[in-house]
């Protein structure tokens, strides 16, 4: 469920128009929904309210300060994978005893703000990292609570690019690694073993997979506590998907709880969710404005004034997002359009031979479900500002970033002082 919805006609989010928003903000621009984001965690709450869990929304997925600070305020945690991530959450309120620290390059500087801000674990994904951490904390007087992600060889998730739990991926340790390498983490000093993480990839629908990885780190923690090792937690990542298109069914939280409740049994652990595309993907969408219609070799193309430097998901992992008309008009016919942008690259494209309502120079275009992995990984190729982002709450509205001017782009740049004449 979201909270954008055409009234007369008009696609508004909450109580403000979408049209008013593209007039005041320019174009392109992502609007967010505060109530579909607080639905959306609230929702994942209350399923897993009889559990103790930790749900440490996954900043990779949209890591604007006002999301941020929206889900802080409902009690989020966070998980981060750099120390810019770290530094964002703890800067809008998220306490550090609330944050897990994925990814697999962590620096030296990184893991010593973690250990000294106190985060909740390290998710660790080799042994260099996990001699790294164990040097660092053991010199400065700390101990750092870990866990390993372990690969269970199971993959899913809507693409390749977003699976991670197969043996060729470069996330975690092999899954017949994982009892000594806990048995080496307990003997070392400035560590303390806690839990076992698992992630096996992003925009899982079913939850078969899960399962199945599910009950082999199920599996492993019972081993381990009979081996000595005290483990207490269970991070079980994200990755649940969300619905892109009308007709999409993926699986609820509530399914999902349920499933938990079901493989975890009666083994008392704490468990962590790394929630991230679900509670900001259908929060927000992406507007743009037709620049000019097209039409050659018998193709027809709309061109927008956004690009793949502003919404790079279809150009990365072929994704197609919902596109709507801001204004709908029943009198228009449906027309096919290849949906491209103004790079000079032939993956700028959107859509292609996509059904929509005709089109003309002017007209503004939504695309639904952007909340996640839309603004978080825009770029300025081609010398194109990061386009503005916009809050909704009810009948208000903020500019959340505001895009820079060419003269701020040029002025972060410097010419050598023996190329200047």
């Amino acid at each position: 469920m979201h909270h954008f919805e055409y009234r007369d006609s008009v696609l508004h989010c909450e109580d403000i128009s979408v049209s008013d928003i593209a007039e005041r903000f320019g174009t392109p621009v992502y609007i967010y929904s505060s109530a579909t984001l607080t639905r959306h965690y609230k929702v994942l709450a209350d399923a897993f309210k009889d559990q103790p869990c930790l749900i440490a929304y996954a900043m990779k997925a949209n890591s604007n300060q006002a999301v941020l600070a929206t889900l802080a305020a409902l009690g989020s945690g966070a998980d981060v994978v750099s120390g810019g991530e770290m530094k964002r959450a703890m800067a809008v309120g998220i306490p550090a005893n609330k944050i897990v620290f994925s990814g697999v390059a962590k620096s030296r500087t990184d893991i010593l703000d973690a250990l000294e801000a106190g985060i909740h674990q390290f998710n660790v994904e080799s042994l260099p990292e996990l001699h790294r951490i164990s040097e660092l904390a053991n010199a400065n007087g700390y101990t750092a609570d870990i866990a390993f992600r372990i690969n269970p060889h199971v993959e899913a998730g809507g693409h390749a690019n977003i699976s991670t739990g197969g043996a060729e991926h470069k996330f975690g340790i092999a899954w017949h690694e994982g009892k000594d390498f806990y048995t080496l983490a307990q003997s070392l000093p400035g560590i303390n073993v806690c839990g076992v993480d698992v992630h096996i990839g992003s925009q899982i629908t079913n939850l078969d997979p899960l399962r199945a990885a599910f009950e082999k780190v199920v599996g492993l923690v019972r081993d381990l506590r009979e081996a000595g090792v005290p483990i207490t937690r269970m991070d079980l990542g994200g990755g649940l998907g969300i619905p892109y298109r009308d007709g999409d069914e993926p699986a609820t939280p509530a399914e999902y709880a349920a499933m938990v409740r079901e493989v975890l049994g009666d083994l008392d652990v704490e468990v962590i969710l790394e929630p991230g595309r679900m509670i900001a993907g259908n929060a927000g969408i992406f507007v743009s404005r037709v620049e000019y219609i097209k039409e050659r070799d018998g193709r027809r193309f709309a061109i927008l004034d956004a690009g793949m430097n502003d919404l790079m998901r279809p150009a990365l992992y072929q994704a197609v997002h919902e596109m709507k008309p801001v204004v709908r008009s029943e009198g228009r016919a449906t027309l096919d359009y290849d949906i491209v942008g103004p790079i000079c690259e032939s993956t700028d494209r959107f859509a292609k031979n996509y059904p929509a309502q005709e089109m003309n120079e002017g007209d503004l275009v939504a695309f639904m479900s952007a909340g996640a992995y839309g603004a978080v990984m825009s770029n300025q190729y081609n010398t194109r500002p990061m386009c503005a982002e916009v809050l909704v709450n009810g009948d208000n509205v903020a500019l959340i970033r505001t895009p820079p001017t060419f003269e701020e782009i040029i002025a972060s740049e410097t010419v050598p002082e023996w190329l200047k004449t």
